[in-house]
């Protein structure tokens, strides 16, 4: 969604030229958050090495952001905000300031690359920018084995050998932060080692310290535009990813909450090979799950694959609240065989998120709204989520239509809605953008990103977006209902709420297609009406020229 293009921004000086130069400064600060990250090495012999490299990487970071703020002045200066030639000119310009900051992750790795890849999934961002960076998640470039081969030897404390019968020393998967092996343990066991690279966690303050210095620096030089919440947000996440054992337990509790769904499989987790740096699990062949020609060559549907991947991260987020924060297609793999064709195979938990209850219980609450379009329930919502006004354009953000709007559910919007629309976002400025995003709870950003990465998968299944927004308003229910209950009463309980649930789904569902109904009954009244208007004008039509005739 390219709501940032259409963008009219404030007249003080400043900020027609530099309200697009504060997007590439902030995007740019995220991707520098690196600089003076190792280049996988942590011995003393490499320090002088590791800070040498440190100044490099730094300078190319200082070098692109002059290079955006200087593109973005010079480029939109004395053009109006609303012409057409200024939306031309801002997307030269977005494209190659993507370019550029793409180029910059490329080139200084590691936490560059992460910090791209974070921003390519985030919604509210010129198109050119999350095309760009969104290459990332295929660029990372493994470490040299041997450091790997150290890394695994100090962590699992045994000669390497003596763990494992074979170790692939070429990955089968690298990454920003670590890289995956196939090896087979003694007892024969197939596995799939994640090894983290060295000297992550000791460059973290170094990060953390840039990051929030640019993140301020910008806050002064334009202090109507704050983009704290994207610095706090990718700090976090990548804080939690660099803790291997932590990782395992979410995985755990991602495998405890869907034990009894056959479509989904969890990684075992081998503990007495797992470490902070080390992640040692079960072997799970498969596909990328957006992988179409693997999977119409199965005989999988990828319509079906679709709708159970949005139906288990629907779960996630409105009936279980914790949800895997990063559903890129490399963390999911389709898995052919079994007795349901096939079976969803969830990686990388590292990034899981736990939803506070209160909001969960309120996004269920939201989503029932834009369901049904009630403008009314939407901006009290709203104003619980801290949004006040701009929770009118929840129903565009999530659902492709306005509260107004009178397509049908998935159906998108009509001209004259999209004409109106544009004409309400040409009055907003950057500054409104940035004051929206920093108002929301973080968990909303949690989910926000993580239906961004879910949306793009089902797109490019070919699944229709009624199926992605059923499935919410299904669990959006079922979440209203849910409360957790004890193993031992799990099955009874269950099927009682469940049955509950699924009645208000219904009801739901009948109300929903009652509106529908209802609107299409009134387009083919005004058809009817226009037809019959049509026709009795040109019989009077007719009448009249007969009669001159005469």
């Amino acid at each position: 969604m390219e709501i940032l293009r259409k963008f009219k921004f404030p007249g003080r000086s400043k900020s027609p030229i530099f309200a697009f130069t504060v997007t590439g400064l902030a995007l740019t600060a995220v991707t520098s958050s690196a600089a003076a990250v190792s280049i996988f090495r942590d011995s003393p012999s490499n320090k002088i090495a590791t800070a040498v490299e440190g100044v490099v990487r730094s300078s190319r970071a200082i070098y692109s952001i002059t290079l955006t703020v200087a593109d973005y002045k010079y480029s939109l200066r004395r053009l109006p905000a609303d012409s057409d030639d200024y939306l031309q000119r801002l997307t030269e310009v977005h494209s190659r300031s993507a370019k550029r900051i793409l180029k910059l992750c490329e080139s200084n790795k590691g936490f560059y690359v992460k910090a791209g890849q974070f921003v390519a999934t985030l919604k509210l961002v010129p198109k050119e920018y999350s095309l760009a960076l969104s290459s990332l998640q295929d660029k990372a470039v493994p470490c040299n084995f041997q450091e790997i081969k150290h890394v695994l030897t100090s962590n699992l404390g045994q000669n390497f050998t003596e763990i494992f019968l074979s170790f692939d020393e070429e990955p089968i998967a690298a990454a920003s932060i670590a890289q995956v092996h196939h090896a087979v343990l003694k007892n024969h066991q197939e596995v799939a080692v994640k090894v983290q690279y060295p000297g992550l966690k000791q460059n973290m303050k170094l990060d953390t310290m840039i990051m929030s210095f640019l993140s301020k620096s910008v806050a002064k030089i334009f202090p109507e535009y704050r983009f704290d919440w994207l610095v706090y947000e990718f700090v976090k996440s990548i804080s939690q990813e660099l803790d291997f054992i932590q990782e395992a337990k979410n995985s755990e509790r991602i495998a405890k909450n869907f034990k009894h769904n056959k479509m989904i499989t969890i990684p075992t987790v081998f503990w007495e090979f797992t470490t902070t740096q080390v992640l040692t699990m079960q072997f799970c062949k498969g596909f990328k799950v957006d992988d179409v020609e693997s999977l119409k060559s199965t005989n999988v549907s990828p319509e079906k694959v679709a709708k159970v991947l949005v139906e288990v991260f629907a779960e996630m987020i409105f009936v279980h609240g914790f949800i895997h924060g990063d559903p890129h297609p490399g963390n999911i793999l389709v898995s052919p065989g079994g007795q349901n064709g096939f079976s969803l195979v969830l990686l990388d938990h590292g990034n899981c998120k736990t939803l506070g209850e209160a909001f969960r219980r309120d996004f269920c609450r939201l989503w029932e709204a834009l369901i049904l379009l009630d403008s009314n329930k939407i901006q009290e919502l709203g104003k619980q989520f801290g949004v006040g006004k701009y929770a009118k354009f929840f129903p565009v953000i999530f659902t492709g239509r306005t509260s107004e709007s009178k397509s049908g559910l998935g159906k998108g919007m009509s001209i004259q809605e999209r004409q109106k629309l544009k004409q309400e976002l040409k009055l907003l400025r950057l500054e409104d953008v940035t004051t929206f995003m920093g108002s929301l709870p973080p968990d909303f950003l949690t989910v926000l990103r993580t239906d961004g990465l879910i949306r793009s998968i089902t797109l490019k299944l070919g699944a229709p977006q009624r199926v992605r927004l059923l499935a919410y308003a299904k669990y959006a229910v079922y979440g209203l209902g849910y409360k957790q209950t004890s193993e031992s009463d799990f099955v009874e309980k269950s099927i009682i709420s469940r049955s509950v649930m699924l009645m208000s789904y219904l009801r739901l569902r009948f109300i929903l297609e009652l509106m529908e109904l209802f609107q299409g009954m009134k387009k083919l009244k005004h058809t009817i009406y226009g037809f019959y208007g049509q026709l009795v004008g040109g019989i009077t039509n007719s009448v009249k020229r007969i009669t001159c005739s005469v």
